[in-house]
C-alpha cells in the first residue's frame, strides 16, 4: 500500500501555538470513492484565521479536533478521478487536509488553469486572499476617489491587495507594517502613499496624524490592537470601516478590553462591519477576472514567501504571527512537472 504523510492537531495551544501543538504522522494513501478526487498536494496555503480553529470554540469556521488532521487551501494535481469533471494531471484548488495527498469531493475542487500564471496564485492573488481584499475593499469600505485608506497588515496577502485596490480607485492609501522592508515594498514598489513601521514608532498615534493629515475615510483592518486604536480618533464623517482580521489578538488567553471607543462613532457617523469572503461564494468569478486582468495589466503587483518542504508547514503558520512573510505564505510540498 503507497503511503503517504499528514499533519495533525497535536494539542490546543495555549496563547502562541508551537511546534509541539503539531504531529506529523504516515498513513495509508487513501483512494478515491464515486464522485471522488485523489490529489497530490503542490503548494499548501497557511493563513492567521486557522489560529482560530485550533480553538475548541464555537466561531465562524468550525474547529479542528485534536488527533485528526487540520485543513487548508490547496493547489494540487489530481492523480486519480472518479468525478466527469476531473481528470487526471489536472490542476485543482480546495480546503483540503494538511496532507501530501487528500481525497475530495468533486464539489469541492475548481479548476486552475497554468495559463493565467504561476499555479501558485490560486491561494493568494487570484485566491481567497485576493477575493477577501476584493470584496472587503470594494464592496464594504467602498472607497472614492480622494479617500484617504488606512490598511493594516498592508504587506500580507490581503492587506497589499486591498491598498491597490484603493489606488486603483483614486484613493490615497497609507499602510501599515511591522519593518522597513516591508515598509519599502509598500512605498517604492507598490507606490503607497505612506507606510508606518509599527515596530519603529514609539507614539504610533502621532505616526497615524502625521500620515493622514485630512483624517481617514476607510480603514481596512487585518489587525486590531493597538493600531486600530490609534487609527480610531482620526476616523472622518462618515468613515467606513471593514473588519477583515484581528491577527494581533488571536494569540490572547484573554481578550483585552481597552479603552471604550465606539462613542467615536457617534460623532463621525462612521460605519463598522466585518466580513466573511464565504458571504461572497456566488461571485468569486467576478473577483477573479478582474484581480486576473488587474495582474496582466500591470496595475497589481503581488509577491509570495514560500517554505520548502511539507515537513515545514508548521514553521511556515507559525512565521505568520512573527511577522516573517511579505505577501502571501506557502509551502511548497511537491514539484509541479509541466
Amino acid at each position: 500500500m503507497a503511503m503517504t504523510r499528514q499533519w495533525r492537531l497535536a494539542s490546543r495551544p495555549v496563547g502562541e501555538p508551537t511546534r509541539d501543538n503539531f504531529d506529523l504522522v504516515s498513513v495509508d494513501r487513501p483512494e478515491p470513492g464515486p464522485n471522488e478526487v485523489l490529489v497530490r498536494t503542490l503548494y499548501q496555503s497557511v493563513d492567521p484565521y486557522m489560529r482560530g480553529r485550533m480553538r475548541d470554540a464555537e466561531s465562524y469556521a468550525e474547529p479542528w479536533d485534536v488527533g485528526e488532521p487540520m485543513r487548508a487551501g490547496v493547489v494540487g494535481e489530481v492523480i486519480a478521478s472518479n468525478a466527469a469533471a476531473f481528470s487526471a494531471g489536472d490542476i485543482v484548488t480546495g480546503d483540503l487536509l494538511w496532507a501530501e495527498h487528500a481525497v475530495a469531493d468533486a464539489s469541492e475542487l475548481r479548476h486552475v488553469n497554468p495559463e493565467h500564471g504561476p499555479i501558485s496564485t490560486a491561494l493568494g492573488v487570484l485566491g481567497m486572499p485576493g477575493v477577501t481584499a476584493y470584496f472587503g475593499l470594494l464592496d464594504v469600505a467602498e472607497p472614492t476617489p480622494g479617500d484617504t485608506v488606512v490598511v493594516s497588515a498592508a504587506a500580507g496577502a490581503v492587506g497589499s491587495v486591498a491598498g491597490q485596490l484603493a489606488q486603483l480607485n483614486g484613493a490615497r492609501v497609507v499602510g501599515t507594517a511591522g519593518s522597513e522592508a516591508k515598509v519599502e515594498w509598500l512605498t517604492d514598489d507598490l507606490g503607497f502613499d505612506a507606510a508606518i513601521n509599527y515596530n519603529a514608532t514609539d507614539d504610533l498615534s502621532s505616526a497615524v496624524d502625521d500620515a493622514c493629515l485630512d483624517g481617514i475615510d476607510v480603514y481596512f483592518d487585518n489587525v486590531g490592537g493597538p493600531i486600530t486604536d490609534a487609527v480610531w480618533p482620526r476616523l472622518n464623517v462618515r468613515a467606513r470601516v471593514a473588519v477583515c482580521g484581528q491577527i494581533a489578538l488571536y494569540n490572547e488567553t484573554d481578550v483585552p478590553t481597552g479603552p471604550r471607543k465606539l462613542g467615536k462613532l457617534i460623532e463621525s457617523r462612521a460605519r463598522v462591519e466585518g466580513f466573511l469572503v464565504s458571504d461572497y461564494e456566488g461571485r468569486w468569478g467576478e473577483a477573479l477576472h478582474r484581480l486576473s486582468r488587474f495582474i496582466r495589466d500591470g496595475d497589481l503587483e503581488y509577491r509570495e514567501n514560500v517554505v520548502e518542504g511539507f515537513e515545514n508547514a508548521p514553521d511556515a503558520f507559525l512565521g505568520l504571527f512573527k511577522g516573517e512573510n511579505i505577501g502571501k505564505q506557502l509551502v511548497k510540498v511537491a514539484e509541479y512537472e509541466q
